[in-house]
């Protein structure tokens, strides 16, 4: 097993690790999907090869949208590498703003909305991998970063749902072999500098049986 051949999208793929993973991607053979809100940004990712969507993933309209236009152009979705987050924090707990929190929140919002909207592709694909990128706070909250750690347990809490949905969702009667998707969860410290770390793991995940990574936290940069 391999990417090769697969349809992977990147949601949040406007950053160093969206460019370094769908060049990872790419290089390796499989057709990428990059999704973000800003058109230009997007624009150099489309000149390595990747098919670009500007896309609110908060937006679960503008998501449902998006899957309905893929599948209406024949596309099937593999996987799903998901960098939509960000960081805000400090101030201990009486500093840990509301707004600081809706922020953070989009993340697993748009998890929410890219996973329900993509499911039944990855059910049905061959060989499906999904992963996120989470933080070592999660096992380590502090007191300056606690609505980050928050909403990262919240996404993880997700991911490690969508891996039992994958389970469930294999032939009952049928060996551990038989489960073709898999839910990842990538923790990092930073993800500073770990970009193409993170884009070669992902690309990795393909393979290995998805009995062998489904449900697993892999700390990278440890």
């Amino acid at each position: 097993m391999s990417v090769r051949g697969r349809c992977v999208l990147v949601a949040g793929a406007t950053s160093a690790s969206g460019d370094a993973a769908v060049r990872a991607l790419r290089a390796a053979g499989a057709t990428v999907v990059a999704v973000g809100r800003d058109a230009a940004r997007l624009g150099p990712l489309g000149a390595l090869g990747a098919r670009t969507a500007v896309c609110d993933l908060t937006d679960e309209a503008a998501v449902a949208a998006l899957s309905a236009a893929l599948r209406a152009d024949g596309v099937r979705v593999d996987g799903i590498l998901h960098l939509v987050g960000g960081w805000r924090g400090g101030g201990g707990i009486a500093g840990q703003s509301d707004a600081d929190y809706r922020a953070l929140e989009g993340g697993l919002t748009a998890l929410r909305h890219v996973s329900r909207a993509f499911w039944d592709d990855l059910v049905a694909a061959p060989a499906a991998r999904t992963a996120i990128v989470s933080s070592t706070a999660v096992a380590r909250p502090l007191a300056g970063g606690a609505n980050y750690a928050a909403v990262k347990a919240a996404e993880e809490a997700w991911a490690r749902a969508m891996a039992q949905g994958f389970a469930k969702a294999a032939d009952a009667g049928a060996s551990a072999a038989a489960l073709r998707a898999a839910s990842v969860i990538f923790r990092v410290r930073s993800l500073a500098g770990l970009e193409d770390d993170l884009a070669a793991a992902f690309v990795g995940l393909w393979d290995a049986e998805a009995s062998a990574v489904n449900d697993q936290v892999i700390t990278l940069g440890a």
